[in-house]
């Protein structure tokens, strides 16, 4: 760990958004510029789909190693941190999607977003592929409609990463407008501390309103998911950053430290600090 911070990364040049609809191109493209290692980072406002068809490696995801053994699709949702060794020659695509077309695209009550919004490594379908190597096809192209296709052609990426990651982990669909508006801004404010009853006001609902929407949709309290966007990012501090328990503490709104190492032992079962240590301790000991 070298860093400060996470690196967060806009692709292309862009300052906010891909300035194309969507942008696609081979995996060697990128990877071989960087000797097949892409460190880890994320990107705050652009969500990624790989099909790797040849090759393989391995991947960071959120602080967790995941083998990639071809043919396997990569699912990586805006914000998550991942970081990939892949071996030589590795051969696929990888699509990014900025986030506005991903709303677009994602209606309200449908239950796609859930399993989408879920960062995986999976088997890749057949369909997938194909589907793959046309966007790939139709990106490199400036044909007529070249825009409108590349839409309706993300669409069925969108509904086909979905459905392959329902069925490979099913899980019940927690899509409703008052939850997702809330995941908007917990993800927008969490770093504030605030109670719940301050998203309720923002929301125009009373909290046992929110919490019993929430828990209807997720099988847990709204306070739970404050708790754990919390958590997910200290954890990503701790394993990216070189920033102290403190530090880390002060980033995420707490003003004592040892409140912060409290909560953070009650929902990980270990202390920051050993926390830390044994994410060391893991990394080192691998091959």
């Amino acid at each position: 760990m070298s860093s400060t911070r996470i690196r967060t990364y806009n692709l292309f040049g862009e300052t906010a958004e891909l300035a194309d609809v969507i942008h696609c191109e081979t995996i060697a493209a990128r990877s071989r510029l960087h000797n097949w290692e892409l460190r880890p980072h994320r990107h705050a406002r652009l969500h990624q789909v790989l099909a790797l068809t040849g090759g393989g490696g391995s991947a960071q995801i959120d602080g967790r190693a995941e083998a990639l053994i071809t043919p396997c699709l990569i699912n990586i949702p805006q914000s998550c941190v991942h970081g990939f060794t892949f071996a030589p020659d590795t051969e696929g695509w990888v699509i990014t999607l900025p986030s506005d077309l991903v709303d677009e695209a994602l209606r309200a009550g449908e239950g796609v977003r859930p399993p989408f919004d879920r960062a995986a490594v999976l088997p890749l379908p057949d369909d997938l592929r194909i589907l793959a190597a046309r966007i790939h096809a139709e990106h490199g192209q400036h044909h007529f409609a070249r825009a409108h296709v590349l839409r309706a052609l993300t669409g069925a990426l969108i509904g086909l990463t979905a459905r392959a990651l329902q069925d490979h982990t099913p899980q019940p669909a927690t899509d409703t407008p008052l939850l997702r508006r809330f995941e908007a801004l917990v993800e927008q404010q969490f770093r504030t501390r605030q109670p719940l009853s301050a998203y309720a006001a923002q929301l125009a609902v009373t909290p046992t309103h929110l919490t019993r929407v929430v828990r209807q949709a997720t099988g847990r309290p709204a306070s739970a998911l404050l708790t754990d966007r919390t958590l997910r990012e200290a954890r990503r501090l701790l394993i990216y950053t070189n920033l102290t328990a403190a530090q880390i503490a002060h980033e995420l709104g707490y003003e004592d430290p040892a409140h912060f190492s409290r909560v953070f032992t009650k929902g990980t079962g270990l202390p920051p600090g050993r926390f830390r240590r044994r994410i060391e301790q893991n990394a080192t000991s691998r091959p």
